[in-house]
């Protein structure tokens, strides 16, 4: 344990001690001088915190603080009304605001009460709940702004988490702040409490026990009572005017001082007509031109210096600013900077800002959040940040995403009207623009609002222009997620599950396999939409296989076999049996008789012609599946999946391949065709 715990520790035991030991008048001074400074401490720190957050101790030290006070009461009440009397610092005070007269010295003191109670202790209190409740309602807006601006590109993943942070602090530290203002109240309530106890029963005490006369024994206690209130009123005051700059203080780049004087005397010109009517106010009213002259002289003064000064302040920034951009444009960061490509990219033509614009009503940033999270659950990767941003070189109501640079899809929106896709008979009743759904290609017709109820109840499928963009969206970043999953992506799925299961992490890598490895595995899953969410049975798979072979190919059918449960359910449809297309004994051994071994790997080596009608014997059986209106699926076995994967994934990209070892036992499999190149 450090001194200053120790001295924390031994300052909570002396307040304890304070409300049952009795103090000798000598230690009370020295306790009394310690508050007085405290108080003048705390409050100097508080103007001087640029924001509330670097005083987050103040709720827990206003309570210490509070009770230290409280002590202080006891202690002293305790000696004025057994030995009438309470130290030297007391008796000063009180004969300094008494001078004399006790009445006169009890009113001033209740006037300082009153200030206490109903003004500052008062608001403070009121501040402290206004700003916890207004905290607490904000943070949900708070939050959306951090994640618009993390998927906006300006704001860094780190930068997100701290912004964050500060806000989950902000609000622990208002309602804090909350609750400890109302110890400021009870402690300006006990204040003036213990002022009526100690002048009654001082005056009891002084002519029941000490044989004095009542003027004397209300002077006495009038002038300790009096003492004892300012030298415990003070310092709460102090205590009390701190509270509330905390409470009060919004976020700024100085202190309060320097924002005082910065902000009051930003307007020069305000310093002229201020000092010109206090100038006024000496020649036509009857107070005297000695006391307003002067001060209006100092402030029209101070105003045309104010004035000089801005003008050359102004000069000199627009002379910084140029050659600060001068030196921009020669350093070699500059060209560096314009080397970084964003891993996605929405832009969007001018026409189509309304969609990116809170202040319009557009809600894509916030769609773009929930697409991230869509995909974290789906595919089990970090989506990395989304930029969006417009584009005048595109057509004012077009779009289009990249990918690392490269466009990969485009589409074009209507913002008043409604996207109407066909439920497959069309209605003719029902108008509009023709156009192609950008996601699936599917026929569809843009419609405006009068038409919109009508085509719900013909079964079209109607949908606003942001959700066009935001399912677009989502389907380029599935199809083309094994392209976004780098090293650097990896490492961090790899961090994090390091952090609940470490040893199975450490049996894989450095040791086993690298994270290049890894990553081969991982996008050969997210290639074919299996997703890598279950990263400990990946990674169980990896541990046993990865020391056996370094072909990340034939290790990805081994972990494809282990997520059997996950594939067996994404395939199939409750209820109904899964309909597949399969291959032929002897189209089966052809693929397998073609495969290449290399000490780099497998490949399949076939001739052209061969596989050309394997190809398109594959599509007919496709085609005719999906014309009746179900999902294709080839089921082969689990030597020539792979190889199967690799001769049609060119050209039927999005028809999953799956091996009999990677359907669970209880799923129904029905044949409904059968590829044959005989």
């Amino acid at each position: 344990m450090g001194v200053r715990d120790l001295s924390v520790l031994l300052g909570v035991i002396l307040i304890i001690a304070m409300l049952i030991i009795p103090l000798p008048p000598a230690m009370l001074d020295f306790l009394i001088i310690i508050n007085i400074a405290l108080a003048l401490l705390i409050i100097l720190v508080a103007m001087n915190t640029q924001e509330p957050l670097q005083f987050s101790i103040f709720p827990t030290l206003l309570l210490l603080v509070t009770l230290f006070r409280l002590g202080l009461n006891v202690s002293t009440t305790r000696s004025i009304l057994g030995n009438a009397e309470a130290g030297n610092v007391i008796e000063t005070f009180g004969n300094f605001v008494v001078g004399g007269n006790a009445l006169v010295g009890f009113v001033v003191f209740l006037i300082l009460i009153v200030i206490q109670f109903l003004v500052i202790t008062k608001g403070a209190e009121r501040v402290s709940e206004v700003g916890a409740r207004f905290t607490l309602d904000a943070m949900p807006g708070k939050q959306m702004s951090i994640d618009a601006d993390l998927n906006a590109g300006m704001i860094s993943d780190i930068e997100a988490k701290e912004r964050r942070e500060k806000i989950e602090k902000e609000a622990d530290f208002y309602g804090s702040m909350d609750g400890a203002s109302k110890f400021v109240k009870g402690d300006a309530i006990a204040g003036i409490v213990i002022v009526i106890i100690n002048l009654i029963f001082g005056l009891i005490i002084g002519m029941m026990q000490m044989g004095m006369s009542l003027a004397d024994s209300a002077t006495t206690f009038t002038l300790l009572t009096v003492g004892d209130g300012l030298v415990s009123q003070i310092p709460a005051l102090l205590i009390s005017t701190a509270t509330g700059i905390i409470v009060t203080r919004a976020a700024s780049k100085g202190s309060l001082g320097l924002d005082i004087s910065n902000q009051i005397l930003a307007y020069p010109y305000m310093l002229y007509i201020t000092g010109g009517t206090i100038l006024l106010l000496g020649m036509v009213t009857p107070i005297s031109p000695i006391f307003t002259f002067p001060i209006g002289l100092l402030i029209v003064v101070g105003g045309y210096f104010l004035s000089k000064n801005e003008k050359a302040a102004k000069l000199e920034e627009s002379s910084t600013e140029e050659e600060e951009t001068s030196e921009d444009l020669k350093s070699p960061e500059s060209v560096i900077n314009l080397l970084q490509i964003d891993p996605i990219e929405f832009e969007f033509g001018y026409g189509l800002i309304p969609l990116a614009d809170a202040n319009q009503g557009g809600d894509l940033l916030d769609r773009v959040v929930m697409i991230r999270r869509q995909m974290a659950l789906e595919l089990g990767m970090i989506v990395p940040v989304i930029r969006i941003r417009d584009n005048i070189q595109l057509q004012p109501n077009e779009y289009t995403i990249k990918i690392k640079g490269n466009e990969i899809a485009k589409g074009e929106l209507l913002l008043d009207h409604y996207m109407a896709m066909s439920p497959g008979v069309d209605d003719e009743s029902i108008v509009g623009v023709h156009t192609v759904e950008p996601a699936f290609g599917l026929p569809a017709l843009w419609i405006g609002e009068d038409m919109k109820e009508q085509a719900e109840l013909s079964g079209y499928t109607v949908v606003d222009p942001p959700s066009v963009v935001s399912t677009h969206l989502t389907e380029v970043i599935k199809r083309h997620a094994h392209e976004l999953l780098g090293r650097q992506e990896t490492k961090q799925l790899v961090d994090h599950l390091k952090e609940t299961y470490p040893a199975l992490v450490e049996e894989v890598t450095p040791g086993s396999l690298s994270i290049g490895e890894i990553q081969k595995v991982l996008t050969n899953l997210l290639k074919e939409s299996i997703s890598i969410r279950n990263l400990p049975i990946i990674f169980e798979t990896l541990a046993d296989y990865g020391p056996m072979t370094k072909d990340m190919d034939l290790v990805t059918e081994y972990v494809r076999q282990s997520l059997s449960r996950q594939i067996s359910k994404q395939m199939t449809v409750p209820g109904e049996p899964m309909y597949v297309i399969t291959l032929t004994g002897a189209v089966e051994k052809r693929i397998a008789d073609s495969v290449q071994q290399t000490e780099h790997g497998n490949f399949l080596s076939m001739d052209p012609n061969e596989s050309q009608r394997i190809l398109e014997s594959a599509a007919t059986e496709t085609d005719r599946l999906s014309q009746m209106g179900q999902i294709p699926v080839i089921l082969c076995s689990p030597a020539v999946r792979m190889y199967v994967r690799q001769m049609l994934e060119r050209y039927l990209p999005h028809v999953p391949i799956l091996s009999y070892n990677e359907l669970e036992a209880d799923v129904e499999v029905q044949s409904v065709g059968v590829v044959n190149v005989e």
